[in-house]
């Protein structure tokens, strides 16, 4: 079986690059499926994971960060001339390889990639809820014109994806979501690793792993460790991550006055080895697909604590038996859950353990047959 995948570069430390690389190299290390990943700016840059040799990766050197050099004007036209160039190459690369499947992560591509009549099935794979995607929601929220581009953009989105020959989210709720759309298939994120030990969840450090933007909302989680900071001098939080928000957020630590016990780090490429020093995983975020961090965090034995938002946190977290859901933006609670977890240090240890156990229902084994009996029944 030849299966494309189509991305824009595999640079960044996310979960996305990581899960991608992932599932690539078990088609076609343990399957044998004979595995491309396109990509259009990776410009000579490694692979952020590691990639099988077995992987076959084209980069067409296109690199759209090129037209952020440009006012806006300017950078309308010069996207215009990439756009072309990126079709042109890309749909002679599909016609050279002539694969069964072509999978797009519902980027640019997804606005041509239905009209490429190669005989390959399309699929899309959405790893980001509904209604947040390619952040329309915020040109949405900015009101005139830019409320109008955003739905002009979104309804040509939904269109394209609408003559998918398959259509994939990350949870039952995103699916619901799409229902006037397009009717979804359910095939969450696989884990990135399969620790050989779990966190014995006594050291008191609590993690968060993720870019430094705004949907991760992590000026919330300053201010709840902030209320409590001074009582458990002892605890400290590390995050992990990077993005445009990292001079702020480091500015509110020192405002909040947690300087002391909240700490930001790069991303770093060990980090499995961090979630196995820590003792509880919190995230702050605004809204998610499938968070791979959680996945991650509970295949450690790490209880997780979460803002219940749209959408994965209350698919993976079994509140109260796996870690805690707190509702979405309640600063207060997400307090209280961490001082939960602090003060009871043997409720905190069963969750890390039951973590573990449920992470299992996410193995690359159980997620991979999903995705093959999906392209047995394209196939007919």
């Amino acid at each position: 079986m030849k299966i494309v995948y189509i991305y824009t570069a595999l640079t960044l430390m996310g979960g996305v690059d990581r899960v991608l690389i992932n599932k690539a190299n078990y088609l076609a290390d343990t399957l044998g499926y004979d595995i491309y990943i396109i990509t259009d700016s990776q410009c000579g840059k490694p692979t952020v994971f590691p990639l099988s040799p077995n992987v076959h990766h084209i980069d067409l050197e296109i690199n759209f960060n090129e037209q952020y050099k440009y006012g806006i004007i300017k950078r309308f036209f010069f996207y215009k001339k990439q756009m072309k160039e990126y079709r042109r190459k890309l749909e002679q690369q599909i016609r050279t390889i002539r694969p069964d499947f072509v999978i797009s992560t519902c980027g640019r591509d997804l606005d041509f990639l239905t009209e490429i009549k190669d005989g390959s099935k399309k699929i899309g794979e959405s790893h980001i809820a509904r209604q947040y995607c390619r952040n329309f929601h915020l040109m949405e929220a900015k009101g005139g014109i830019y409320k109008l581009v955003a739905n002009y953009w979104r309804k040509k989105q939904e269109s394209a994806i609408a003559k998918l020959d398959a259509f994939v989210v990350l949870t039952k709720h995103d699916a619901e979501s799409w229902e006037p759309v397009k009717k979804a298939e359910v095939i969450p994120n696989p884990l990135s690793f399969t620790p050989k030990e779990q966190s014995k969840c006594t050291e008191k450090r609590i993690i968060s792993v993720g870019r430094l933007a705004e949907q991760k909302g992590y000026e919330r989680l300053i201010e709840a460790w902030s209320k409590i900071a001074n009582k458990y001098p002892d605890w400290i939080v590390d995050v992990y991550g990077d993005g445009e928000q990292k001079e702020w957020l480091k500015k509110l630590i020192v405002d909040y006055h947690v300087g002391d016990s909240f700490t930001i780090y790069p991303p770093t490429s060990n980090i499995q080895d961090k979630y196995l020093e820590s003792s509880i995983y919190v995230m702050s975020s605004r809204f998610e697909g499938l968070p791979i961090v959680l996945l991650e965090a509970i295949s450690c034995g790490l209880p997780c604590i979460s803002f219940d938002c749209p959408h994965g946190p209350s698919e993976i977290i079994e509140n109260g038996k796996t870690g805690i859901l707190v509702e979405n933006g309640n600063v207060e609670k997400l307090t209280e859950a961490i001082e939960d977890l602090i003060i009871h240090e043997e409720r905190r240890i069963g969750m890390g353990r039951q973590a573990h156990i449920s992470s299992q229902r996410y193995s690359h084994e159980n997620i991979m047959k999903l995705w093959i009996n999906l392209f047995e029944r394209l196939k007919g």
